[in-house]
């Protein structure tokens, strides 16, 4: 993969970093503790977190569109945004976040915490003047039982981009980026990754399939070159554990490049789909960094 990752000492948060800490805890304080668990087994707390979305983007001034469709008799939506491009409008760079949670779990880590960094990259975004249009999306039903079925929020938003022939030139799926620990041993992989990469769990990783390898290697080079964090990178058959598990595997199956920005959920963290994925669990300063890397990845592929 493009370049190394840091390997330097974390100096302190800047006084926009800081901000940005601040913000994103806040969201996940009311997704994952004063909302909880949002799901159709808990419809009112869904509609809650999707009522709580649209205010807090609309507050920033963007303008919502809502994508809803039924599931068991139940309406639910998709939300998304569109920072439009100047130069080269009609091809799309796509940030997504699922909103739901898993069954028993409040989901912060999963996910509210990449609920929280599409918020906030909303606001950081808003009038950045891409060249490409810039898409932020916030997908309901990743989670089973609606997982990699036709009800899949993501799965529902990518077939109608191929109908409608739209061009996507990259696709982030925002997974579980909140979790990171220091000790050796932390980190844990599929069968057959664990001699390739760190044994400790202080990264963020970049995943994707065999196709979408062009996309890991940018998206990669990008955040190297932006954020002095580590990072780790892989592009491996989509057979293999833990490689499709974000709304970055719809995007596969309607032909566009996807990849998964990811603490690696439960390749790392104790409490993946669990009940004690609360807020107080994850590390909001290393959150703030990554977001703040993620800001000028999107950059570079919406101006590339």
């Amino acid at each position: 993969m493009p370049l190394h990752s840091y390997a330097g000492a974390r100096g302190p948060l800047t006084a926009e970093e800081s901000v940005l800490r601040d913000r994103l805890a806040s969201h996940v304080r009311k997704l994952a503790g004063g909302i909880g668990e949002r799901n159709i087994a808990h419809y009112a707390s869904l509609v809650a977190a999707g009522e709580y979305l649209e205010t807090a983007l609309t507050t920033e001034s963007c303008s919502v569109k809502s994508q809803t469709f039924s599931v068991d008799g139940k309406a639910v939506r998709n939300l998304e945004i569109q920072i439009k491009g100047s130069r080269l409008s009609r091809e799309n760079v796509i940030v997504g976040a699922h909103y739901d949670s898993a069954p028993g779990t409040p989901g912060a880590d999963d996910n509210a915490s990449g609920v929280a960094a599409i918020l906030e990259l909303a606001r950081l975004l808003k009038s950045s003047k891409p060249g490409r249009t810039i898409r932020l999306v916030l997908f309901v039903n990743e989670e089973p039982p609606y997982f990699q079925t036709g009800q899949m929020g993501s799965l529902v938003y990518a077939r109608r981009l191929r109908q409608e022939n739209v061009a996507v030139t990259s696709m982030l799926s925002l997974e579980t980026i909140g979790y990171y620990s220091d000790s050796k041993g932390s980190q844990h992989y599929p069968p057959g990754l664990a001699s390739l990469y760190p044994d400790t769990g202080n990264f963020i990783g970049f995943v994707g399939d065999v196709g979408s390898r062009p996309l890991v290697q940018r998206a990669i080079k990008a955040f190297r070159e932006s954020a002095e964090f580590p990072s780790e990178a892989v592009a491996a058959p989509s057979e293999l554990t833990g490689i499709g598990w974000s709304d970055h595997w719809s995007f596969w199956q309607a032909g566009y490049q996807g990849v998964m920005v990811t603490d690696t959920a439960p390749f790392r963290y104790p409490y993946y789909h669990k009940a004690p994925d609360k807020p107080e669990e994850l590390d909001y300063d290393r959150m703030a960094r990554v977001v703040g890397g993620l800001q000028k990845v999107i950059l570079k592929l919406a101006n590339e």
